[in-house]
């Protein structure tokens, strides 16, 4: 009986020391583990390409930038063109004070802007010509006409004080000298001799001549 049980027990070592090779350290270096789990590499972000960013600073739009100055700029101040008499309304009428004169009024005519210039008016009496001189030593302002604007100047037509005279009904008005498009005014019956006639004013009350 004891020997059998001998046998059993030798029967049993030797088969865990079999069991043991077969679990030894020579089988491990070639068998994958089991349970190893797999790699997996995820793809790589690829970076922004250069065609991506701006490869210059942005430029503002057309649109964004100031608006060129305008070339004229404000309104302009240069002189209007010099006045002719064809471009006028001219006037004439008499006045009592400083013992008589002609008032001559200029203004321009619709749709007309021009400027007087800073001399007296050409007059004239006559098919003879008699002409005026100047009632003032002072030179005067060139005078802007249009719309409503208004000039004068005045006319004695007798400076003289004896009886010596030459009687007409009208008088000659010219802008420049000589002006090509004089204009006659009626004035009613008046005694002329060395008549004289001041600048161009902006008030009547001016325009009157001082001998």
């Amino acid at each position: 009986m004891r020997s059998r049980r001998l046998a059993l027990t030798a029967a049993a070592v030797a088969a865990l020391a079999v069991t043991a090779t077969a679990c030894g350290p020579e089988n491990s270096d070639t068998a994958a583990p089991a349970s190893s789990p797999a790699v997996t590499t995820a793809p790589a972000t690829a970076p922004a390409t250069a065609t991506n960013a701006p490869s210059t600073a942005a430029t503002p739009s057309a649109a964004a930038k100031p608006s060129a100055a305008p070339a004229s700029g404000p309104a302009s101040t240069a002189p209007a063109g010099t006045c002719g008499a064809k471009d006028l309304v001219l006037t004439a009428r008499t006045e009592s004070q400083a013992g008589g004169y002609i008032l001559i009024a200029a203004k321009a005519k619709p749709g007309v802007t021009c400027t007087l210039p800073p001399r007296p008016p050409v007059i004239a009496f006559g098919s003879r010509g008699i002409e005026a001189s100047k009632a003032e030593q002072g030179v005067g302002l060139p005078i802007r006409l249009s719309g409503s604007d208004t000039a004068y100047a005045g006319v004695m037509a007798k400076t003289t004080k004896d009886n010596q005279a030459v009687e007409f009904t009208d008088v000659i008005v010219g802008i420049g000298n000589p002006d090509p498009d004089p204009v006659s005014l009626p004035v009613g019956r008046t005694n002329v001799d060395r008549p004289i006639v001041t600048n161009w004013h902006n008030l009547p009350e001016d325009a009157v001549p001082v001998h």
